[in-house]
């Protein structure tokens, strides 16, 4: 049976997160401490005690969700448990390039504070938002962000799930898009909290300076197929994957059509690797067929060992 990890991306992030693996557990010691000396700060203590609005900060959140999963992916390996291919959203798919072994840890971990820096800095000096829409058809949201861009900055961001599409902008625009999305019949449209538009052109100032990142760092070729999340499939030469995280920064994640193409290629059982169970939520709406298992607790590292 073909085994997929996915790996989350922002929003996945709770104070206390991998604080039980870090007591438990010598490895995941072992990588929260190195990444405390290749980040230059505590990144550690903010994870495990917080507070929350620090936690929250981009610039804190990608490092830490990234580092959390690298602490199970690394548990798992140790049980024997390794994936025949792999996605991630957004910041995830750093993630998911090191399970694959294109990247190694310290540099992944590198490119997710550059990352996370940068669009940070992006999003204080072109203030943007970004909306979840419940209940509009993928053309219901294209319609919608065409209807209002002549208002300004406005493109869907990430499509996660049937009915479930999120829209990144200027601010002023997807508040203005979120009243247009319930005239349209959405279910739910709500603003996020989140501290730019990410996915869009607004993150258009961090493009130099991760493509010099991107440039500088050693990738190679996956050893299993890696899901992008700008064109939904497979990749795994080193080139293309470099280019594809560029252009990630700015185009939408398409989510659901990477999960219904490792449906349809054949994977089986779903392993959602780090922090949360937001992945294994969008999965069970997009085919309640596939088993999905979140592994982000000690709990449900030992329960894999079990299972064998």
């Amino acid at each position: 049976m073909k085994k997929a990890f996915i790996f989350p991306g922002q929003a996945s992030q709770f104070v206390g997160m991998g604080k039980d693996l870090y007591e438990h557990f010598e490895s995941a010691r072992r990588i929260f401490d190195q990444a405390n000396e290749i980040l230059n700060f505590d990144l550690k203590k903010v994870c495990f005690e917080g507070p929350e609005e620090e936690l929250k900060q981009t610039y804190i959140t990608q490092p830490a969700i990234f580092v959390h999963s690298m602490v199970v992916n690394t548990l798992l390996e140790e049980k024997g448990l390794k994936p025949d291919g792999v996605a991630g959203h957004s910041l995830g798919e750093y993630s998911a390039l090191v399970a694959a072994g294109s990247l190694t840890f310290e540099d992944g971990l590198r490119l997710v504070q550059k990352r996370g820096q940068l669009m940070h800095e992006s999003g204080n000096k072109n203030p943007g938002t970004m909306a979840a829409l419940i209940g509009l058809s993928a053309e219901q949201v294209y319609e919608l962000c065409e209807k209002l861009s002549d208002k300004g900055i406005i493109q869907p961001a990430n499509f996660n799930s049937p009915g479930q599409i999120a829209i990144s902008g200027q601010v002023e625009v997807i508040r203005q898009a979120l009243d247009v999305a319930r005239e349209m019949g959405a279910k739910k449209a709500l603003e996020l909290v989140v501290s730019g538009a990410f996915h869009s052109p607004l993150m258009d100032d961090a493009r130099a300076g991760l493509q010099e990142a991107l440039e500088k760092t050693e990738f190679k070729d996956a050893r299993v197929p890696v899901y992008s999340n700008v064109t939904g499939g497979p990749v795994t030469a080193r080139d293309e994957i470099r280019h594809l995280l560029f252009k990630q920064l700015t185009s939408p994640v398409l989510w659901q059509k990477s999960m219904e193409n490792m449906i349809a290629d054949g994977f089986a059982a779903f392993y959602e690797i780090g922090p949360g169970k937001v992945l294994c939520g969008l999965l069970k709406r997009i085919n309640r067929q596939v088993p999905c298992q979140p592994i982000g607790t000690v709990e449900n590292v030992n329960r894999v060992g079990e299972e064998g």
